[in-house]
Protein backbone atom coordinates (compact mmCIF):
# COMPACT_ATOMS: atom_id res chain seq x y z
CA UNK A 1 0.00 0.00 0.00
CA UNK A 2 1.07 3.55 -0.84
CA UNK A 3 -0.44 6.70 0.70
CA UNK A 4 0.63 10.19 -0.33
CA UNK A 5 -0.08 13.51 1.37
CA UNK A 6 -0.19 16.64 -0.79
CA UNK A 7 -0.81 20.19 0.47
CA UNK A 8 -3.42 22.67 -0.64
CA UNK A 9 -2.35 26.29 -1.12
CA UNK A 10 -3.12 29.97 -0.76
CA UNK A 11 -1.96 32.44 -3.38
CA UNK A 12 -0.14 35.47 -1.99
CA UNK A 13 0.57 37.44 -5.17
CA UNK A 14 0.33 37.33 -8.94
CA UNK A 15 -2.47 34.76 -9.01
CA UNK A 16 -4.20 34.52 -12.40
CA UNK A 17 -1.10 35.41 -14.43
CA UNK A 18 0.02 31.75 -14.46
CA UNK A 19 -2.38 30.81 -17.27
CA UNK A 20 -0.73 30.18 -20.67
CA UNK A 21 -2.99 32.81 -22.26
CA UNK A 22 -1.12 35.45 -20.23
CA UNK A 23 2.38 34.16 -19.49
CA UNK A 24 2.95 33.12 -23.12
CA UNK A 25 2.80 36.83 -23.97
CA UNK A 26 4.42 38.46 -20.97
CA UNK A 27 5.87 35.84 -18.66
CA UNK A 28 4.68 35.81 -15.04
CA UNK A 29 5.67 35.52 -11.40
CA UNK A 30 3.37 34.03 -8.77
CA UNK A 31 3.93 33.83 -5.01
CA UNK A 32 2.20 30.85 -3.47
CA UNK A 33 2.17 29.16 -0.06
CA UNK A 34 1.44 25.52 0.73
CA UNK A 35 -0.65 25.01 3.87
CA UNK A 36 -1.10 22.09 6.24
CA UNK A 37 -4.45 21.07 4.82
CA UNK A 38 -4.02 18.05 2.58
CA UNK A 39 -5.28 15.67 -0.05
CA UNK A 40 -4.46 12.00 0.57
CA UNK A 41 -4.25 9.39 -2.17
CA UNK A 42 -3.98 5.67 -1.43
CA UNK A 43 -3.08 2.95 -3.95
CA UNK A 44 -3.23 -0.75 -3.15
CA UNK A 45 -3.32 -4.13 -4.87
CA UNK A 46 -6.55 -6.13 -4.75
CA UNK A 47 -7.52 -9.73 -5.47
CA UNK A 48 -9.94 -8.73 -8.22
CA UNK A 49 -9.18 -8.06 -11.89
CA UNK A 50 -10.64 -4.58 -12.12
CA UNK A 51 -10.16 -1.02 -10.87
CA UNK A 52 -11.89 0.09 -7.67
CA UNK A 53 -11.83 3.87 -7.42
CA UNK A 54 -13.21 5.86 -4.48
CA UNK A 55 -13.39 9.64 -4.31
CA UNK A 56 -16.59 11.70 -3.92
CA UNK A 57 -18.10 8.85 -5.93
CA UNK A 58 -17.23 5.19 -6.32
CA UNK A 59 -16.32 3.53 -9.60
CA UNK A 60 -15.59 -0.09 -10.41
CA UNK A 61 -14.26 -0.50 -13.94
CA UNK A 62 -12.73 -3.30 -15.97
CA UNK A 63 -10.70 -0.94 -18.16
CA UNK A 64 -8.85 2.34 -17.66
CA UNK A 65 -10.71 3.73 -20.66
CA UNK A 66 -14.02 3.27 -18.83
CA UNK A 67 -12.99 5.36 -15.79
CA UNK A 68 -15.18 8.45 -15.56
CA UNK A 69 -12.84 10.59 -13.44
CA UNK A 70 -10.76 12.37 -16.12
CA UNK A 71 -7.59 12.97 -14.08
CA UNK A 72 -7.46 9.40 -12.78
CA UNK A 73 -8.10 8.04 -16.26
CA UNK A 74 -5.25 10.10 -17.80
CA UNK A 75 -2.83 9.29 -14.98
CA UNK A 76 -3.47 5.55 -15.31
CA UNK A 77 -3.10 5.77 -19.08
CA UNK A 78 0.36 7.27 -18.53
CA UNK A 79 1.20 4.79 -15.74
CA UNK A 80 -0.37 1.39 -16.50
CA UNK A 81 -0.01 -0.27 -13.09
CA UNK A 82 -3.29 -2.21 -13.07
CA UNK A 83 -5.71 -3.82 -13.06
CA UNK A 84 -6.25 -5.44 -9.63
CA UNK A 85 -5.95 -1.94 -8.25
CA UNK A 86 -7.76 0.05 -5.58
CA UNK A 87 -7.35 3.84 -5.57
CA UNK A 88 -8.81 6.00 -2.82
CA UNK A 89 -8.79 9.78 -2.32
CA UNK A 90 -9.59 11.74 0.87
CA UNK A 91 -9.27 15.46 1.56
CA UNK A 92 -9.15 17.74 4.59
CA UNK A 93 -11.09 20.33 2.59
CA UNK A 94 -13.39 19.44 -0.34
CA UNK A 95 -12.97 20.52 -3.95
CA UNK A 96 -14.48 23.73 -5.29
CA UNK A 97 -13.26 25.94 -2.45
CA UNK A 98 -10.41 27.84 -4.13
CA UNK A 99 -7.41 26.18 -2.48
CA UNK A 100 -6.01 24.45 -5.58
CA UNK A 101 -7.46 21.00 -4.89
CA UNK A 102 -7.43 19.79 -8.49
CA UNK A 103 -3.72 20.48 -8.94
CA UNK A 104 -2.94 18.98 -5.53
CA UNK A 105 -4.93 15.86 -6.34
CA UNK A 106 -3.17 15.38 -9.67
CA UNK A 107 0.26 15.79 -8.07
CA UNK A 108 -0.62 13.45 -5.19
CA UNK A 109 -1.99 10.82 -7.55
CA UNK A 110 1.13 10.89 -9.71
CA UNK A 111 3.37 10.75 -6.62
CA UNK A 112 1.46 7.64 -5.48
CA UNK A 113 1.75 5.93 -8.86
CA UNK A 114 5.50 6.56 -9.09
CA UNK A 115 5.96 5.22 -5.56
CA UNK A 116 3.80 2.21 -6.42
CA UNK A 117 6.16 1.48 -9.32
CA UNK A 118 9.19 2.13 -7.04
CA UNK A 119 10.41 4.90 -9.32
CA UNK A 120 12.02 8.16 -8.22
CA UNK A 121 10.52 11.44 -9.41
CA UNK A 122 11.67 15.02 -8.80
CA UNK A 123 9.25 17.68 -7.60
CA UNK A 124 9.77 19.64 -10.83
CA UNK A 125 9.00 16.67 -13.08
CA UNK A 126 6.01 15.78 -10.92
CA UNK A 127 4.57 19.28 -11.23
CA UNK A 128 5.18 19.48 -14.97
CA UNK A 129 3.54 16.11 -15.60
CA UNK A 130 0.52 17.20 -13.56
CA UNK A 131 0.33 20.40 -15.65
CA UNK A 132 0.52 18.35 -18.83
CA UNK A 133 -2.43 16.21 -17.75
CA UNK A 134 -4.64 19.13 -16.75
CA UNK A 135 -3.70 21.72 -19.37
CA UNK A 136 -2.69 19.71 -22.44
CA UNK A 137 -4.42 16.35 -22.20
CA UNK A 138 -7.66 17.53 -20.59
CA UNK A 139 -7.68 21.07 -22.01
CA UNK A 140 -8.66 22.67 -18.71
CA UNK A 141 -8.28 26.48 -18.45
CA UNK A 142 -5.92 26.34 -15.48
CA UNK A 143 -2.49 27.70 -14.68
CA UNK A 144 0.68 26.15 -13.28
CA UNK A 145 0.68 27.59 -9.76
CA UNK A 146 -1.31 24.85 -8.04
CA UNK A 147 0.69 21.90 -9.35
CA UNK A 148 4.06 23.45 -8.60
CA UNK A 149 3.34 24.62 -5.05
CA UNK A 150 1.72 21.23 -4.30
CA UNK A 151 4.84 19.42 -5.47
CA UNK A 152 7.39 21.71 -3.78
CA UNK A 153 5.62 22.99 -0.66
CA UNK A 154 6.81 26.01 1.31
CA UNK A 155 6.43 29.67 0.37
CA UNK A 156 7.69 29.94 -3.19
CA UNK A 157 8.17 32.36 -6.04
CA UNK A 158 7.24 30.71 -9.34
CA UNK A 159 8.76 32.48 -12.35
CA UNK A 160 7.15 31.49 -15.65
CA UNK A 161 8.90 32.12 -18.97
CA UNK A 162 6.91 32.76 -22.13
CA UNK A 163 7.72 29.20 -23.25
CA UNK A 164 6.12 27.77 -20.11
CA UNK A 165 9.30 26.87 -18.21
CA UNK A 166 8.92 27.38 -14.47
CA UNK A 167 11.72 28.35 -12.08
CA UNK A 168 10.95 27.75 -8.41
CA UNK A 169 12.74 29.70 -5.68
CA UNK A 170 11.96 30.14 -1.99
CA UNK A 171 10.44 33.41 -0.82
CA UNK A 172 13.24 34.93 1.27
CA UNK A 173 10.99 36.12 4.06
CA UNK A 174 12.42 36.90 7.52
CA UNK A 175 11.48 34.36 10.20
CA UNK A 176 9.68 37.00 12.27
CA UNK A 177 7.52 37.94 9.27
CA UNK A 178 6.82 34.26 8.54
CA UNK A 179 5.57 33.73 12.08
CA UNK A 180 3.54 36.93 11.82
CA UNK A 181 1.78 35.62 8.70
CA UNK A 182 1.00 32.29 10.36
CA UNK A 183 -0.54 34.14 13.29
CA UNK A 184 -2.43 36.84 11.41
CA UNK A 185 -3.54 35.26 8.11
CA UNK A 186 -7.03 33.88 8.72
CA UNK A 187 -9.22 31.79 6.38
CA UNK A 188 -13.03 31.87 6.49
CA UNK A 189 -15.30 29.63 4.43
CA UNK A 190 -17.94 31.52 2.42
CA UNK A 191 -19.56 28.53 0.71
CA UNK A 192 -18.80 26.39 -2.29
CA UNK A 193 -17.69 28.14 -5.47
CA UNK A 194 -19.07 27.34 -8.86
CA UNK A 195 -16.61 25.55 -11.09
CA UNK A 196 -13.36 27.50 -11.26
CA UNK A 197 -13.20 26.47 -14.92
CA UNK A 198 -16.05 28.87 -15.69
CA UNK A 199 -14.15 31.89 -14.37
CA UNK A 200 -10.80 30.79 -15.75
CA UNK A 201 -12.23 30.01 -19.17
CA UNK A 202 -13.54 33.56 -19.44
CA UNK A 203 -10.12 34.92 -18.46
CA UNK A 204 -8.34 32.61 -20.90
CA UNK A 205 -10.66 33.42 -23.80
CA UNK A 206 -10.54 37.17 -23.28
CA UNK A 207 -6.76 37.15 -22.86
CA UNK A 208 -6.28 34.98 -25.95
CA UNK A 209 -8.09 37.46 -28.20
CA UNK A 210 -6.19 40.42 -26.74
CA UNK A 211 -8.99 41.93 -24.68
CA UNK A 212 -7.35 45.18 -23.52
CA UNK A 213 -9.35 45.47 -20.29
CA UNK A 214 -8.51 41.92 -19.19
CA UNK A 215 -4.83 42.22 -20.12
CA UNK A 216 -4.50 45.57 -18.33
CA UNK A 217 -6.07 44.01 -15.24
CA UNK A 218 -3.63 41.10 -15.34
CA UNK A 219 -0.70 43.46 -15.96
CA UNK A 220 -1.63 45.20 -12.71
CA UNK A 221 -1.89 41.84 -10.92
CA UNK A 222 1.61 40.98 -12.18
CA UNK A 223 2.98 44.30 -10.91
CA UNK A 224 1.32 43.75 -7.53
CA UNK A 225 2.89 40.30 -7.37
CA UNK A 226 6.35 41.84 -7.69
CA UNK A 227 5.46 44.36 -4.99
CA UNK A 228 4.24 41.56 -2.70
CA UNK A 229 7.55 39.77 -3.14
CA UNK A 230 9.59 42.86 -2.29
CA UNK A 231 7.34 43.75 0.65
CA UNK A 232 7.39 40.30 2.25
CA UNK A 233 11.12 39.86 1.75
CA UNK A 234 11.53 43.21 3.53
CA UNK A 235 9.43 41.82 6.40
CA UNK A 236 6.69 44.43 5.96
CA UNK A 237 3.56 42.38 6.65
CA UNK A 238 1.33 45.45 7.07
CA UNK A 239 2.40 46.59 3.62
CA UNK A 240 1.56 43.12 2.33
CA UNK A 241 -1.93 43.45 3.83
CA UNK A 242 -2.50 46.70 1.95
CA UNK A 243 -1.41 45.03 -1.29
CA UNK A 244 -3.84 42.18 -0.62
CA UNK A 245 -6.64 44.73 -0.43
CA UNK A 246 -5.58 46.38 -3.69
CA UNK A 247 -5.30 42.98 -5.37
CA UNK A 248 -8.84 42.08 -4.31
CA UNK A 249 -10.27 45.32 -5.69
CA UNK A 250 -8.66 44.56 -9.06
CA UNK A 251 -9.73 40.94 -8.95
CA UNK A 252 -13.37 41.96 -8.41
CA UNK A 253 -13.22 44.05 -11.57
CA UNK A 254 -11.91 41.14 -13.64
CA UNK A 255 -15.25 39.35 -13.91
CA UNK A 256 -18.85 39.90 -12.83
CA UNK A 257 -18.88 36.42 -11.28
CA UNK A 258 -15.78 37.01 -9.16
CA UNK A 259 -17.69 38.18 -6.08
CA UNK A 260 -21.27 38.50 -4.81
CA UNK A 261 -23.27 40.81 -2.57
CA UNK A 262 -22.71 38.45 0.36
CA UNK A 263 -18.94 38.16 -0.20
CA UNK A 264 -18.61 41.93 -0.59
CA UNK A 265 -20.51 42.44 2.66
CA UNK A 266 -18.39 39.88 4.56
CA UNK A 267 -15.27 41.55 3.26
CA UNK A 268 -16.46 44.94 4.49
CA UNK A 269 -17.31 43.42 7.89
CA UNK A 270 -13.79 41.99 8.05
CA UNK A 271 -12.15 45.32 7.25
CA UNK A 272 -14.33 47.00 9.88
CA UNK A 273 -13.34 44.45 12.53
CA UNK A 274 -9.59 44.14 12.63
CA UNK A 275 -8.53 43.15 9.10
CA UNK A 276 -6.02 45.35 7.26
CA UNK A 277 -6.59 43.64 3.93
CA UNK A 278 -7.76 40.44 2.32
CA UNK A 279 -9.11 38.75 -0.76
CA UNK A 280 -11.11 35.79 -1.96
CA UNK A 281 -8.77 32.85 -2.60
CA UNK A 282 -9.15 31.03 -5.92
CA UNK A 283 -11.01 31.80 -9.12
CA UNK A 284 -13.95 33.50 -7.39
CA UNK A 285 -17.63 33.08 -6.70
CA UNK A 286 -17.16 31.36 -3.33
CA UNK A 287 -14.59 29.43 -1.36
CA UNK A 288 -12.43 31.14 1.26
CA UNK A 289 -11.88 34.72 2.31
CA UNK A 290 -8.28 35.26 3.36
CA UNK A 291 -7.64 38.18 5.70
CA UNK A 292 -4.54 39.67 7.28
CA UNK A 293 -5.77 40.70 10.73
CA UNK A 294 -4.23 43.29 13.03
CA UNK A 295 -6.84 42.28 15.65
CA UNK A 296 -7.35 38.54 15.19
CA UNK A 297 -9.87 38.16 18.02
CA UNK A 298 -12.12 40.95 16.75
CA UNK A 299 -12.05 39.50 13.25
CA UNK A 300 -12.83 35.97 14.46
CA UNK A 301 -15.73 37.25 16.55
CA UNK A 302 -17.14 39.25 13.64
CA UNK A 303 -16.91 36.38 11.18
CA UNK A 304 -18.46 33.98 13.68
CA UNK A 305 -21.33 36.43 13.99
CA UNK A 306 -21.73 36.26 10.21
CA UNK A 307 -21.90 32.47 10.35
CA UNK A 308 -18.55 31.89 8.61
CA UNK A 309 -16.40 28.99 9.82
CA UNK A 310 -12.67 29.49 10.17
CA UNK A 311 -10.10 26.97 8.95
CA UNK A 312 -6.90 27.41 10.94
CA UNK A 313 -3.65 26.59 9.22
CA UNK A 314 0.10 26.86 9.22
CA UNK A 315 2.50 26.56 6.30
CA UNK A 316 3.55 23.20 4.87
CA UNK A 317 7.25 22.92 4.04
CA UNK A 318 7.35 19.37 2.63
CA UNK A 319 5.21 19.41 -0.50
CA UNK A 320 3.79 16.18 -1.84
CA UNK A 321 5.25 13.23 0.01
CA UNK A 322 4.75 9.51 0.60
CA UNK A 323 3.61 8.95 4.19
CA UNK A 324 2.87 5.19 4.01
CA UNK A 325 4.83 2.67 1.99
CA UNK A 326 3.97 -0.91 2.93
Amino acid sequence: MIITRTPLRISLGGGGTDLPSYYSRHGAMVISAAINRYIYVGVNRTFTRDYIIKYAETERRESVEDIAHPIIREALRAHPVGPALELVSLADIPAGTGLGSSGSFTVGLLRALYAFKREHITAHHLAEEACDIEINKLGRPVGKQDQYIAAFGGLCCLDLDTDGRVTVSPLRIPVTALHDLEERLLLFFTGYARSADDQLREQRDRSSVGDETMLANLDRVAALGQQVRETLEAGDTHGFARLLHEHWQGKRRRSSGMSSEAIDRWYEVGIAHGALGGKLVGAGGGGFLLFYAEDTQALRTAMLGEGLDEVRFSFDLDGSTVIVRD
